[in-house]
């Protein structure tokens, strides 16, 4: 019979960890960490109304590689590239750095030391969901930083747009989720925008007999032929997600996939496959129960592999490790 002991120890590590987050864990060291955070994300949200979608994006980012310990947030140095210089994440954008950074400075002034760069944006992301329409889940606070940030780490573990949807269910099931957490996490698509390079194989020569991929919309097809006509010269172009209501969390997501009106092959791969249609359909009919399964499998991530003790720190500064 197998020895069983070190898988139980590696479990048994898990659980001790996650279990010494909690809700109030800054209550009595920085009790202004809920309000000062809140009064800033509710500043950038306004003046820039996509930084729900890009905080939203970059916690992702972060949370596949290694777990969700900040190490996205780690500027490359003339000496040692970090992972948010990995090619697939070139694309995350400012303003979601930018409301980490501000959010960290105010609670820096307040509290030096005490609140993880980590917490910030697990916390920002669950907030700016709401501030959006979505549904609000607890956030247990308590990690800390990860002491490493290496490009290397990203390959595999981002689930690219083109990859085949089996590959994209394992690499979420390697972080412990299953295809139904999958797919409601994927309906985060409901706000943002993709660049045009993401589904240009999708509108531009698709097949030696179809310019453009017979799954989709033909009308939304030919707009966005228009709309991304120079994408080449202009990298920057885009398109929202979700054409009908690009800034408010519903499920208008799903229901788009029903209608042809998925960006991304891998929106639409999640749309016919049978391990992840039923669940499609299910969001599409039923917005209350997306909301509640976003909700669950969004908790259940923000705690994959969390840093504790020495395995982690307290950056004073985002971008940056502390032995910097």
């Amino acid at each position: 019979m197998p020895d069983l002991s070190p898988l139980l120890l590696i479990l048994f590590f898990s659980f001790t960890v996650k279990s010494q987050l909690t809700l109030d864990f800054y209550n009595k060291t920085c009790p202004q960490f809920s309000s000062t955070l809140q009064e800033i994300i509710t500043d950038k949200q306004i003046a820039s109304p996509t930084t729900a979608a890009a905080v939203l994006r970059l916690f992702f980012h972060d949370c596949m590689v290694d777990g969700c310990d900040a190490s996205v947030l780690i500027a490359s140095t003339p000496f040692k590239k970090a992972e948010r210089d990995a090619d697939i994440n070139l694309s995350l954008a400012g303003d979601a750095f930018d409301l980490i950074t501000r959010a960290k400075t105010a609670l820096e002034l307040q509290c030096p030391g005490i609140v993880s760069c980590a917490d910030i944006l697990a916390t920002a992301a669950r907030n700016l969901v709401v501030m959006v329409g979505g549904p609000f889940y607890n956030v247990p606070l308590g990690r800390r930083d990860s002491l490493v940030s290496d490009p290397l780490h990203v390959q595999g573990n981002i689930a690219r747009p083109n990859l085949p949807l089996s590959d994209i269910i394992s690499i979420f099931v390697s972080k412990g989720l299953t295809v139904q957490e999958m797919v409601a996490l994927v309906g985060a698509h409901t706000i943002g925008f993709s660049h045009c390079k993401e589904f240009a194989g999708r509108i531009y020569n698709y097949s030696n007999t179809s310019q453009i991929d017979p799954s989709l919309n033909p009308q939304f097809a030919e707009r966005l032929r228009i709309l991304c006509a120079n994408y080449l010269n202009q990298p920057e172009m885009a398109a929202f997600n979700d054409i009908f209501t690009p800034g408010k969390f519903d499920n208008m997501y799903y229901r788009n996939l029903k209608s042809g009106l998925g960006l991304l092959p891998s929106d639409q791969a999640i749309a016919v496959d049978n391990r992840t249609k039923p669940f499609v359909d299910l969001y599409a009919a039923n917005e209350v129960e997306f909301f509640r399964k976003f909700a669950q499998a969004m908790k259940k991530f923000s705690t994959f592999n969390i840093k504790s003790g020495r395995d982690g720190e307290v950056r004073r500064r985002c971008h940056e490790f502390n032995n910097s």
